[in-house]
């Protein structure tokens, strides 16, 4: 069997055309499985913010029809995540904000979203108060993940947090219904 691979094999090793081809194959293949890669990552960001989204709008919609209806961040926290349903641990990664504005004097939450850090001890929510009759609310929800692949292209310029998990923030204003 040997003998019979020996001469193609040798030809093969000899034949120098093709030369140009291989230098533009090694340069071009990876940068096209880079943006393969970047492509897929992006779009499965973009399904796990429309699924964010999604949930955020429906929780926002029943908070906003039962104003005086007491909640929790909690209870609001299980209906964003029963609403969104892509989003893996949400139970655990999520973390709301909601506070009243004034639309006369807008002020915006602060510029650093209130996201769980699993590497670190466990701390207490931040901002969290129910409006009033006609009154404009701000939520923010930030979710912690894992990007799919976290040391290329878009998954590696992510900024994580000490567990390796990249953050999503979504926000949306509402006015409170009336009673």
């Amino acid at each position: 069997m040997k003998r019979f691979l020996d001469k193609p094999l040798r030809r093969f090793r000899r034949d120098e055309s093709g030369g140009a081809l291989t230098i533009e194959f090694v340069i071009f293949v990876p940068l096209l499985f880079g943006c393969l890669l970047m492509s897929v990552e992006l779009g499965i960001y973009a399904m796990r913010n429309m699924f964010l989204e999604r949930g955020l709008d429906i929780t926002v919609r029943h908070v906003r029809l039962n104003t005086n209806t007491p909640m929790t961040h909690a209870q609001l926290k299980d209906m964003i995540c029963e609403y969104s349903g892509f989003l893996k641990d949400c139970d655990q990664t999520l973390r709301l904000e909601m506070a009243p504005v004034n639309p006369r004097n807008f002020a915006a939450f602060d510029q650093q979203a209130d996201c769980v850090d699993i590497s670190k001890p466990v701390e207490p929510v931040r901002g969290f108060k129910l409006g009033q009759d006609h009154e404009l609310m701000l939520l923010r929800a930030c979710v912690k993940f894992d990007p799919i692949y976290p040391t290329t292209g878009l998954g590696y310029a992510m900024e994580k947090d000490g567990s390796g998990k990249a953050r999503m923030i979504a926000t949306t204003a509402f006015v409170q219904e009336p009673s």
